[in-house]
């Protein structure tokens, strides 16, 4: 059974399963689902049209699927999807898409976005990601897989940052982040490959050394790019990390963060 304080609010669209708990002055408005096994802290806001997964905790003071902070918006629906067991910490706010792109935002699986940080309209996050306090993105980034964002980070945008990927504290990233790339800087340079975490994910030596290489040949270097991609084809043929890493690069549309 649903705990559910007396004082929240919730809307009579609202579709909540009925093992989620909701604390106290909470108020949910509009056509918000919300998946078994949540956890809704005191004080927080919720609006629709959101669709929430199973076993997602969202903290205190939180504001979750507001409309677009973008400028000329329409009275349209737009709309905010989350998966499962993400971690939503204090003053976390998550924007819906707006109706100028696909009117959608979308936050993926087991994801720790903690306090005060910012996602806008229409990013699109995926697994196991990692926001730390303040790192904010704005709107149509889109962040891979078990990337790491350090403290007060923020990303133009339009960008797009590579699964793997890891930001240093207050860095300002501008360009495309490939992944397993580390970064830093006001505004970010790229400082190598990611080893430690990907150590840490299980990626064996052997794939983290073809990646350092890619690397020297696709960020650390000044050649043209087709020449850099010629001098690893092997390593594209045997490694599918290094792959991933050069179909990114040549994706790339804003240019990738360079090595200083």
């Amino acid at each position: 059974m649903s705990n559910i304080h007396p004082t929240a609010i919730i809307d009579s669209l609202a579709n909540i399963a009925d093992d989620v708990s909701i604390g106290p002055y909470t108020v949910i408005e509009g056509k918000v689902t919300i998946g078994k096994g949540s956890n809704i802290g005191s004080h927080v806001v919720i609006k629709g049209p959101t669709t929430m997964g199973e076993d997602n905790k969202i903290h205190q003071f939180a504001s979750i699927g507001d409309a677009s902070q973008a400028l000329g918006e329409t009275d349209e629906e737009t709309y905010l999807e989350i998966g499962d067991g993400n971690t939503f910490r204090e003053y976390c706010t998550i924007n819906r898409g707006s109706t100028k792109a696909n009117r959608l935002t979308k936050i993926g699986n087991n994801n720790l976005l903690m306090a005060y940080t910012h996602v806008a309209h229409d990013c699109i996050l995926g697994d196991k990601i990692v926001f730390s306090n303040a790192a904010s993105v704005a709107g149509h980034v889109e962040v891979g897989d078990y990337a790491i964002l350090g403290g007060f980070t923020t990303v133009h945008q339009f960008i797009k940052i590579g699964a793997h990927s890891f930001a240093g504290l207050s860095t300002v990233i501008n360009r495309d982040v490939p992944p397993y790339v580390v970064v830093a800087g006001n505004h970010a340079d790229a400082f190598g490959i990611n080893k430690e975490g990907l150590k840490r994910r299980g990626f064996d030596k052997e794939a983290i050394r073809a990646l350092h290489k890619a690397y020297m040949a696709m960020v650390k270097s000044r050649k043209p790019q087709q020449e850099g991609i010629d001098s690893i084809q092997a390593l594209i043929n045997e490694h599918s990390e290094v792959a991933l890493f050069v179909e990114f690069i040549k994706a790339s549309e804003r240019g990738v963060v360079r090595s200083p």
